[in-house]
């Protein structure tokens, strides 16, 4: 992947940070830069969440390098920023069921997690603040396709955090006279995103049943609808979000997403037919604090970043399930 290059500028005079570079999205957007010569590019990850062999292919690199640490560690947060120009912070717990039943972890580590590194990247005087954060800001509120300037109230503890990471942002951008941009993924899936662990996403377990034959679990009646979003695209609105210029475009929030959505029950009938799979699902009780249906508005991201998605959910299917085939057949 990452062949169609999202900068215009020399990578190769530039040191980045990203906090979270073992997980999913983290390591897609360490490989991107890597690729593309990053002057110097440096992970802090307590692998908590993430897996270290996610980045085994870098660790050899001499632009590369590896602090095993939590950015719940305020001393870890100013270390990790020493010298950087642009944070990428892609650390977090994810999974609204985990905040729901453990509220107090997910908020040290998405909120006080979160202060941290605003704090830590002011005192180091990094040219940009890049971050995370959620669709599930979004919350209650009816009206589709999500715009961000309208929001509901949030309807999981996670969705709370995500949401105090936006306060935070705006009121750190203003008093402290930073440059920060937050993303708003929409279900992004595709390579590292792993079927282990009991919080593991949709497309992951679908792919690992499709693989197996087995049949997986659907949350309620499946008729919920996503903007599944492929990873590429994520790493795409990151990157342009480092350079994005014009005030405008500044401490400023963009949905991440393809504009599309698709229901469960469809999502599981395309990712079966890959593997050739038959397989009936189960369906059980819907989960707490889960939105009904989703569905992005990417103007803003295409009119202020140049965000333009290439990759569907269906083509993007089809990437990702040759990736697990590969990887958990």
């Amino acid at each position: 992947m990452y062949e169609r290059p999202f900068h215009k500028t020399d990578l190769s005079s530039y040191s980045f940070l990203v906090t979270g570079g073992c997980g999913f999205i983290g390591s897609n957007i360490v490989e991107y830069l890597l690729k593309h010569n990053a002057g110097k590019v440096v992970v802090l990850d307590n692998v908590s969440t993430g897996y270290k062999r996610n980045i085994e292919p870098f660790l050899s690199r001499k632009n590369f390098s590896f602090i095993e640490g939590t950015i719940t560690d305020s001393t870890a947060c100013q270390a990790a920023c020493k010298g950087i120009d642009f944070v990428n912070h892609q650390a977090a717990l994810g999974s609204v069921p985990r905040s729901v039943k453990d509220p107090a972890a997910t908020h040290a580590v998405n909120a006080t997690g979160f202060l941290n590194m605003l704090v830590a990247a002011r005192d180091a005087g990094a040219k940009r603040f890049v971050y995370a954060s959620s669709s599930s800001v979004y919350g209650d509120h009816p009206v589709l396709p999500k715009r961000e300037d309208e929001t509901g109230n949030p309807l999981s503890p996670y969705a709370v955090t995500k949401k105090t990471n936006e306060l935070y942002a705006a009121v750190f951008a203003t008093t402290y006279n930073m440059e920060i941009i937050g993303l708003r993924y929409f279900n992004v899936f595709g390579p590292n995103q792993s079927p282990e662990g009991a919080y593991a996403a949709v497309i992951p377990l679908f792919m690992q049943a499709a693989i197996q034959k087995t049949s997986p679990f659907i949350d309620g009646d499946g008729e919920q609808t996503r903007d599944f979003t492929f990873v590429e695209n994520a790493v795409e609105a990151n990157i342009k979000s480092f350079f994005a210029a014009g005030k405008e475009a500044l401490n400023q929030v963009y949905n991440v997403a393809v504009g599309e959505n698709i229901s469960v029950n469809r999502l599981y009938a395309i990712i079966a037919s890959l593997g050739g799979s038959d397989a009936t699902p189960v369906h059980r009780e819907t989960r707490a604090g889960d939105i009904r249906n989703s569905l992005a508005d990417i103007s803003k991201a295409q009119r202020l970043l140049g965000y333009d998605p290439q990759v569907k959910a269906v083509e993007g299917l089809k990437i990702a399930f040759d990736w697990y085939r590969k990887n958990f057949s």
